[in-house]
């Protein structure tokens, strides 16, 4: 081994390894100059009190990326015909030891002579964190950056990174993949977790921006600190935290957008704690093999994950079997001191990284190199470097023979050409859109978590138009998930929604209300219309019926014999009146004034037919104000003939003096009907009862309402007042020699009256649907027969069957035989 390291040294005169700060440093010599910025190593090592920093993790993927640089540099300088003729290019390669300041180092290394950098084009930074920092210092002499690997939605705007190109895609189409590839599989729940840099705080934002637009809920979502992937104090507290956030997490996939050195120490922590999970992986980590490696990965779960779309490159796997028979390639001197051959290999080698031991070392045998090439990284470097040459052909105007212009060109000539390349490298297609990044799409991966030697296969692909392709059974399998592990429900029979109950995310079926409906699935409820109602199963809306009596009622049947036979009745005492007209029966209930009475008692019967129709404008104005009026105009006729009575047989001087002002019958009937009519008169006008629609459970109820409660209130009151009067009066009057008994009738009559509206007030107030107006017309019905039978009535008895007392002798033989028997002396006439 030593003597093919010093065949090395000797052969390549021109390559270097730079020990000036512990970092490796690569170059070739060439017409043209190609930089390259490599993480060779993962991190730099500053806990040294002494000296500079240190490069520490060597990374054996990155290693061979950088390789892969070098091979197509090779490939492009020794293929026949050339492409660029009389040319030859060379490389200027560092490693950035995943470091800020080592980068910068790097990059001023590139630029030495600010007028004439020693690179014309630098591939390279693969973090963007670290592609931000030098992008900005490349843009100051116009040199091209094209970039495998950092794919930062920043480094997209040209205001701020002019000279940044990449042959990767950005994060802003990642986030697009990684939210289709969760609508497509019907996840509800996520977490998040990224990383306080560029590449993992802004596409990790970006990614929850985009799924809550898809109404995806974010169980929780972790920024892992600078310091996540040291080994410090603060780094097991923040990983406490973040393996107690995924244990009581119900999240159905947990997706880790950050480099692969902290994704190290998440996995770890996974193993021992047992986190079976469904874990999607970013570009960064989604094809690390260190990862893959790591003892008993197999117990996380199933990982899928997103790598933009890549290929094998040709030629590279015979290039990497054959890399150490006689190469001259000083990266391959710090490898061997990494990674020597293993002395006592077994017929079968192993070629895992974690197995490899030879005694207190880690080995590898070189044959295992192959077993860590992949098609990602690797491919995208080496069409950085299809990219360059296309730029140098087109800019140099070469064809198979000679090249019109020499390699005196500026940085930013380069700059203009690679922008505009739009040709296809095998089966890739590459161009550059105004943001500096290609139409590039990305495979989907899935990990084979077996002893398979094949870890890692390809299931779908995304291309930036939104087109999404992953396997129906995949797809099925988790599209038919109702209840996932966590006991949280996706979807529920109809009827039933989707609630977060307890735990954040984690929805439950819960019933929907009584006037509410769920088509099914998980749909939220929603309220029925004020026209409809919700089914028994609460899965659709029903049309409700509308209510008010119609005539086929039984009840309503009941209510129309009454008023028919109540107009019949009171047309039948108006023809005995007007017969007996000038008989003493009639003078005695009022004269001329019972026929008033009786057309007050018609209206009131005729109007009971307005409450029992469907409720329109008309009829709910002109049913109780009109009863209102009407039955104030009877009662003022009945108290004009008690007033009467009482003067008639009254013999106190002084009462009757009193009395006599009062009795004229109609200034009374004026007055007390005028006051009614001032209450009903500004009802109907201001606030008149209207007709209304009032929605109840399963039906409208059509009804009528009062419109202006305190007038509605002061019209029965008034009426009320006016029946407890008559009754007042009659109940006195009782002791008079009234032949006919009036006054006793008219007591029972307005006794009823009373009774019948006191019981009404609560039977209103208790709504008893369609009935409440059936109730307001047997109220009316009653009252109106109350007068009737028990004032008017009498009387026709009288005169169809009691002949001989209707005159004045049988009256003034009455008052007399009266009189007598309380020993008050009589004068006969």
């Amino acid at each position: 081994m030593s003597l093919l390291l010093l065949f090395v040294s000797i052969l390549c005169p021109f390559c270097c390894l730079s020990a000036e700060s512990g970092t490796l440093h690569v170059f070739a010599p060439g017409d043209i100059i190609i930089g390259g910025l490599f993480p060779i190593h993962l991190e730099a090592n500053r806990t040294m009190l002494n000296g500079d920093a240190s490069c520490t993790k060597y990374d054996l993927q990155m290693f061979l990326r950088a390789q892969v640089m070098i091979f197509a540099i090779q490939e492009i300088n020794q293929r026949t015909p050339r492409v660029l003729p009389d040319l030859t290019l060379g490389y200027d390669i560092y490693d950035t030891c995943g470091d800020v300041t080592f980068a910068i180092r790097a990059t001023l290394e590139l630029l030495k002579g600010q007028s004439d950098p020693r690179a014309k084009v630098v591939i390279g930074e693969r973090y963007s964190e670290l592609s931000i920092v030098v992008a900005r210092i490349f843009a100051l002499s116009s040199l091209t950056q094209i970039s495998y690997g950092s794919t930062s939605e920043l480094l997209s705007r040209k205001l701020k990174f002019p000279t940044f190109l990449r042959t990767v895609s950005s994060d802003i189409k990642q986030t697009m993949a990684i939210a289709k590839m969760v609508e497509k599989l019907k996840w509800e729940v996520v977490a998040v977790v990224g990383s306080d840099d560029e590449y993992g705080k802004y596409g990790s934002e970006k990614l929850i921006v985009t799924l809550k637009t898809m109404k995806v809920c974010i169980d929780f979502k972790e920024i892992l600190p600078g310091y996540f992937s040291r080994n410090e104090s603060k780094t097991r507290t923040k990983l406490a935290k973040l393996v107690r956030s995924i244990k009581d997490s119900s999240a159905e996939a947990i997706i880790l957008f950050t480099k692969d050195s902290n994704i190290h120490i998440i996995m770890e922590a996974a193993i021992q704690q047992n986190l079976n999970r469904t874990w999607i992986a970013s570009d960064s980590w989604s094809t690390s093999s260190k990862i893959m490696e790591i003892p008993g990965i197999q117990k996380v779960g199933q990982v899928f994950g997103f790598i933009f779309k890549g290929n094998e490159v040709p030629g590279w796997r015979d290039y990497v079997i054959s890399l150490f028979n006689g190469t001259t390639n000083p990266l391959l001197q710090h490898h061997w001191n990494q990674y020597p051959p293993c002395s006592n290999l077994s017929e079968e080698k192993d070629c895992s990284l974690n197995n490899s031991q030879d005694g207190s070392k880690q080995c590898l045998d070189p044959s295992c190199l192959v077993n860590y090439i992949d098609q990602d990284e690797s491919y995208s470097i080496y069409l950085a470097v299809k990219v360059i040459t296309e730029g140098l052909r087109s800019l140099l105007k070469c064809d198979s023979r000679k090249c019109e212009r020499n390699a005196d060109f500026t940085a930013f000539e380069l700059l203009q050409e690679i922008k505009k390349v739009n040709f296809s490298v095998n089966t890739t297609h590459i161009s550059f859109d105004a943001n500096g990044d290609p139409s590039i799409g990305y495979d989907i991966l899935q990990w084979n978590m077996s002893e398979s030697k094949d870890r890692v296969k390809t299931i779908g692909e995304y291309w930036p138009s939104g087109n999404i392709t992953l396997p129906d059974d995949l797809t099925w399998k988790m599209g038919n998930v109702t209840v996932t592990v966590f006991n949280c429900s996706k979807t529920c029979e109809p009827g039933y929604e989707l609630k977060i109950q307890r735990k954040h995310c984690c929805k439950q079926c819960i019933q929907c209300g009584e006037r509410d409906y769920s088509s099914g699935a998980g749909v939220e409820c929603k309220p029925c219309k004020n026209n409809e109602y919700s089914s028994p199963l609460r899965d659709k809306c029903l049309e409700k019926t509308v209510e008010f009596l119609h005539w086929s009622d039984p009840f309503v049947i009941v209510l129309t014999s009454f008023e028919i036979l109540g107009i019949v009745m009171t047309i039948m005492v108006a023809i005995l009146f007007a017969i007996h007209r000038s008989t003493p029966i009639v003078k005695a209930v009022g004269g001329y004034l019972s026929f008033l009475e009786l057309l007050s008692l018609l209206a009131c019967f005729c109007v009971t037919f307005t409450f029992i129709l469907k409720p329109t404008d008309v009829s709910c104005k002109v049913g109780l104000p009109v009863f209102g009026m009407a039955f104030t105009l009877c009662i003022s006729c009945i108290l004009a003939n008690l007033l009467q009575i009482c003067v008639g047989f009254s013999f106190d001087l002084n009462m009757g003096a009193w009395l006599k002002k009062l009795n004229q019958p109609v200034a009374v009937v004026a007055v007390i009907f005028g006051i009614q009519l001032a209450v009903c008169v500004p009802w109907l006008i201001h606030c008149p009862p209207f007709p209304h629609r009032e929605p109840l459970n399963k039906t409208i109820l059509l009804q009528c309402k009062t419109g202006s409660k305190a007038l509605f209130g002061a019209m029965l009151g008034y009426n009320s007042l006016l029946a407890f009067a008559c009754f007042v009066f009659a109940f006195k009057g009782k002791r008079l020699p009234d032949l006919y008994k009036n006054a006793s009738f008219i007591t029972i009559g307005m006794l009823l009256f009373l009774v019948v509206w006191i019981l009404f007030i609560p039977i209103y107030i208790n709504n008893l649907g369609k009935y409440a107006r059936a109730i307001e017309a047997a109220a009316i019905i009653v009252s109106s027969y109350s007068i009737l039978c028990c004032h008017l009535a009498p009387k026709c008895y009288i005169m169809v069957f009691r002949k001989e007392i209707n005159n004045e002798h049988a009256i003034a033989e009455h008052i007399r035989k009266h009189y007598e028997q309380k020993g008050m002396p009589v004068m006969k006439s």
